[in-house]
């Protein structure tokens, strides 16, 4: 049901893409419209883990690595991917101080997970355990190839419909000004809506998988809070230039961003460790913690079998 769910919101999306070419160009620019919209997830199918890996610099690391702190997060998605039963994923290093991770790719045997120094640094063995196996269970569901196709479209309507307002609109269509603006205003709006609904339902089930996949709900909850009280505070300059890149992080890197409002790309964190939790039967940890970046409720078992 989720998956079909998730199909009918990608049909609506490329509906709407062909609505916009119409209010542009009549019939000839809404075939022109929904031929670009396939252009583009083709190329975005085969390109878009390349693009968005270099576009943080991500490095790819592997065992030799010189830094202790690497080779264990290394070891930790190795040991995770091989319990699962996955393919293991291009393992890739950020140099950035926010906390925070990502994982990309068009299929499991093509996938790359991604965490920042920040993210290594804040967090114990447990919780990064809890956050890779978060990123694995998006690539085991197949969501970073969804959540790149309604981003193309969503980035795709909003271009189109700016473009509404410079050309007017199908004049023979009976187009006008007020027209021509509420297409540009409600166009992107409906893609937004229908791009973060994905998200945050993507979401919620990464992190219900990823528990799983790990075994340590609890460790997952901390990891979040920390995160979350981080990446509040720290900023991430790559994330605030191309803000569409914000719906794959665990957390959501871009500033003033933290309710689960409307056009939010996550849930609010609370909802989410309250939920994690329910999983163990035990007292939610919080997302915005009185506590040092380094302290958690589970400090006690910092290394715990990942060490």
């Amino acid at each position: 049901m989720g998956h079909l769910r998730t199909y009918m919101l990608i049909a609506a999306l490329t509906a709407l893409f062909g609505v916009v070419g119409y209010a542009i160009g009549g019939a000839g620019g809404m075939v022109l419209a929904l031929a670009f919209a396939a252009a583009s997830n083709l190329f975005a199918y085969w390109n878009a883990d390349k693009i968005v890996l270099r576009m943080y610099r991500a490095e790819v690391v592997d065992a030799a690595h010189p830094s202790g702190a690497v080779r264990r997060y290394v070891s930790i998605v190795e040991r995770l991917a091989d319990g699962a039963g996955m393919p293991r994923p291009k393992i890739t290093i950020i140099d950035s101080d926010q906390p925070n991770a990502f994982a990309t790719g068009r299929n499991p045997e093509n996938a790359a997970v991604a965490a920042t120094t920040g993210l290594l640094r804040m967090l114990n063995d447990e919780e990064i355990a809890g956050v890779m196996a978060h990123e694995l269970a998006h690539v085991k569901n197949r969501d970073t190839l969804t959540m790149t196709v309604t981003a193309t479209i969503a980035g795709a309507i909003t271009t189109l419909a700016n473009f509404a307002l410079f050309f007017g609109g199908n004049r023979n269509n009976g187009g006008n000004l007020i027209a021509t603006l509420a297409m540009m205003f409600l166009a992107p709006l409906a893609a937004a809506l229908v791009q973060m609904a994905i998200s945050r339902g993507r979401e919620y089930e990464a992190d219900r998988v990823g528990a799983e996949i790990s075994g340590r709900p609890d460790a997952l909850a901390s990891a979040l809070a920390k995160i979350s009280h981080g990446a509040a505070r720290i900023p991430n300059q790559t994330a605030e230039m191309h803000p569409e890149t914000g719906q794959l992080m665990i957390i959501n890197p871009l500033s003033g961003r933290g309710a689960d409002n409307l056009f939010s790309t996550h849930p609010a964190t609370q909802n989410r460790i309250d939920r994690l939790m329910a999983m163990t039967g035990r007292a939610a940890v919080h997302a915005n913690p009185t506590l040092g970046g380094d302290q958690s409720p589970f400090e006690a078992r910092r290394r715990g079998p990942w060490g």
